[in-house]
């Protein structure tokens, strides 16, 4: 790529979570010595100049002076004209189903890697579907869920599959968000992503068989997911978890197993609560929620009402400072399987599964202050350690691409920890 294009640019800086993609940008330039480069970019000058005076001031260093490039989702030339000044573009423009396959198209046909912080099933699968062949001929990257969806749990399930001696059968992993006295709050951009979600989750099945049109092989050991109850593994309520972190493990270890030849395993994702009422009051939230996203006019209520609907879980402006700093996430992952390794990943276990293990991803607020962490952390692994002699260009997942990569070390020196709990032992 041409000397003159800059290391990151933050496209969509001007969001709620872009302007602390920047803030988390202008932090790491620091770090690496300042010998990186940094540009911004989205469809105003003044609000792009005003980001950058505001973040001088979050972070204390005035970077005011960062190039600013003008560009549109609805311009293929500006996004062009922008893609071709970057190394690495930083893509914040949400709700992707929308937003995101455009730049994509534009990243790879102007040689600029692309991340995004998408948590849409369908935008991530269909982009694999239709760029993976295309980004692979021009030596691109196109890395996507690189926020709190999905490195902590992407990434914390290889380290689980890393660490276990033999053949796991399943991973089951926790989610835990706790808050403080003021509680939890997201940004309407969130809300709208995951309505758009509700509202077109039947996609997903055609999706899946036009991209995966073989099946894995099955365990003779079938996971059954909970849908709902007490759990014993963290001793506490637990709900089938919607989000897309568990479709993100899943294409890792497909991936896994068509490049790598290694063994698949079966994975459930929970989110954990504090007691059987807020169990209940989830649900029939959801069941509600979910039967009105099904409806554009249920969509736009709830947009337009958002605290209301939400019971305030969400609002135009996002969190508070004071709630994303009291606030945090714990994930633990549960890993069974059998101690003795099949050499043939098709081959399959007679015996249940005799071993576990137990690790735990721990980490700020999930949001906004995770998220920014997660994904200027990849794009610097991206920058610095992905080589094409490796690693060809395509459509990834973070623990397909940076499986290797020094990028749980990072994550790690960031306040994002992934360790050991629980040793491998006897079940």
């Amino acid at each position: 790529m041409p000397e003159q294009r800059y290391d990151f640019v933050v496209f969509g800086a001007t969001g709620f979570t872009g302007q602390f993609v920047v803030d988390e940008v202008a932090r790491v330039i620091e770090e690496e010595g300042g010998n990186l480069t940094m540009a911004v970019a989205g469809r105003s000058m003044e609000k792009l100049q005003k980001v950058l005076a505001e973040s001088s001031t979050r972070i204390g260093k005035d970077i005011e002076d960062t190039a600013i490039i003008i560009a549109d989702v609805s311009s293929e030339k500006s996004l062009a004209d922008m893609c071709k000044q970057s190394k690495v573009v930083l893509n914040c423009v949400g709700p992707y189903r929308f937003y995101g396959q455009q730049l994509v198209k534009a990243c790879i046909e102007n040689g600029a890697h692309h991340l995004d912080i998408s948590g849409e099933p369908q935008y991530l699968e269909k982009t694999q579907l239709l760029y993976s062949g295309k980004a692979r001929e021009a030596g691109v990257y196109i890395v996507g869920a690189c926020g709190f969806d999905s490195v902590p749990s992407d990434m914390g399930v290889a380290y689980t599959a890393k660490q276990f001696q033999g053949d796991l059968n399943s991973v089951e992993f926790y989610i835990s968000l706790n808050s403080g006295p003021e509680g939890l709050c997201g940004n309407v951009a969130t809300l709208e992503s995951a309505l758009h979600g509700f509202a077109h989750q039947d996609e997903l099945k055609t999706l899946r068989k036009s991209l995966f049109p073989s099946p894995l092989p099955r365990s003779n050991h079938k996971l059954v997911p909970k849908t709902a109850g007490f759990n014993k593994e963290v001793d506490r309520w637990c709900l089938n978890f919607p989000g897309s972190d568990r479709s993100i493990v899943n294409r890792s270890i497909r991936y896994n197993y068509d490049v790598n030849q290694q063994r698949p395993f079966q994975v459930a994702a929970y989110i954990q609560l504090d007691n059987l009422f807020s169990m209940v009051m989830i649900i029939l939230f959801g069941f509600f929620v979910g039967l009105m996203a099904k409806f554009s006019i249920g969509r736009s209520l709830i947009m337009r009402y958002p605290g209301f609907f939400t019971a305030g879980k969400f609002k135009h402006g996002g969190p508070s400072k004071k709630q994303m700093e009291n606030g945090g996430f714990k994930i633990t992952i549960v890993g069974k399987g059998w101690k003795e390794h099949l050499a043939d990943p098709d081959a399959q276990h007679e015996s249940a599964p005799d071993q576990k293990i137990v690790t735990s991803v721990t980490g700020p607020e999930a949001g906004y202050v995770t998220t920014p962490i997660c994904m200027v952390q990849c794009a610097l692994t991206l920058l610095k350690e992905v080589k094409s002699d490796k690693v060809s260009g395509g459509v990834y997942t973070t623990s397909s691409i940076f499986g290797g990569t020094t990028l749980i070390d990072r994550l790690n020196k960031h306040n994002i920890k992934i360790e050991t709990v629980s040793p491998q032992a006897d079940l």
